[in-house]
């Protein structure tokens, strides 16, 4: 009776160091697997410009492409959250501890596809600004991850340079540039430029779908507006696209 108990709790023990260790076999290879999905090689290719071209892009303003964060360049969760958005097991690209109102909290982030190749490309063409509706300390923290000591998202703006109304924030493009015609804005909230959406490029909501490509499909579009002499009269004809979103 003795042995057979002594069996018994081999077997247990073995199955339970078994289902340990193929639980972290199957979380290394979510991770391989996501991170060969999201970050293949990818090309948009850069020619040099004619002198056509050359001309053209001298004789306009060097443009700003403003980036919000949450659900347009990353995504996150936090300790505490009963339903992530993310399926359960998929590892975040990295974790942010941050204290708010003297309470350690954790962050799980996860960054868009191409998100880094995009950064890369448009970073070579435009001025980049981060301006988020998050807290500072959450946002800043988000922010040097992006950039990754590249020292291409110098300039940021966060909740307190918003406008609250109506309970939603709404982001002062003039805050960032008093003129407009060379300010760019790519949100996933339609509410947080209302002010300025004539400025603006929408985007989808991005949380967790690992094919997504909006950031890519994007790049022509962004190659083109710089050798406008005023944004707005390209992307105020695309006003019926911010309702898609």
């Amino acid at each position: 009776m003795l042995k057979t108990r002594q069996c018994l709790l081999g077997i247990r023990t073995f199955l339970g160091v078994t289902s340990r260790i193929w639980g972290f076999i199957l979380y290394i290879l979510r991770k391989h697997l996501r991170t060969i999905i999201q970050y293949q090689t990818v090309r948009y290719d850069i020619l040099p410009l004619s002198p056509v071209s050359r001309n053209r892009l001298n004789a306009v303003k060097r443009k700003i492409l403003v980036l919000d964060l949450d659900e347009t360049l990353i995504h996150s969760h936090h300790d505490g959250v009963l339903r992530p958005t993310v399926r359960p097991g998929t590892p975040p690209d990295f974790i942010l501890k941050v204290v708010i109102d003297k309470h350690p909290v954790r962050f799980f982030v996860h960054k868009r596809p191409h998100v880094d190749f995009f950064l890369e490309v448009v970073s070579q063409w435009y001025e980049l600004v981060v301006f988020t509706a998050s807290m500072e300390i959450y946002g800043s923290a988000v922010a040097d991850k992006l950039d990754n000591n590249r020292g291409i998202l110098k300039r940021r703006y966060y909740r307190q340079h918003c406008t609250l109304d109506l309970g939603s924030y709404i982001k002062d493009l003039s805050v960032v540039h008093n003129d407009l015609s060379s300010i760019v804005i790519l949100d996933n909230s339609p509410g947080a430029y209302r002010s300025h959406p004539d400025n603006a490029i929408p985007i989808k909501s991005w949380f967790s779908d690992p094919s997504d490509t909006s950031l890519l499909n994007l790049l022509p579009m962004l190659d083109a507006l710089r050798f406008t002499a005023d944004v707005r009269s390209v992307l105020s004809r695309n006003l019926h696209q911010h309702r898609l979103w």
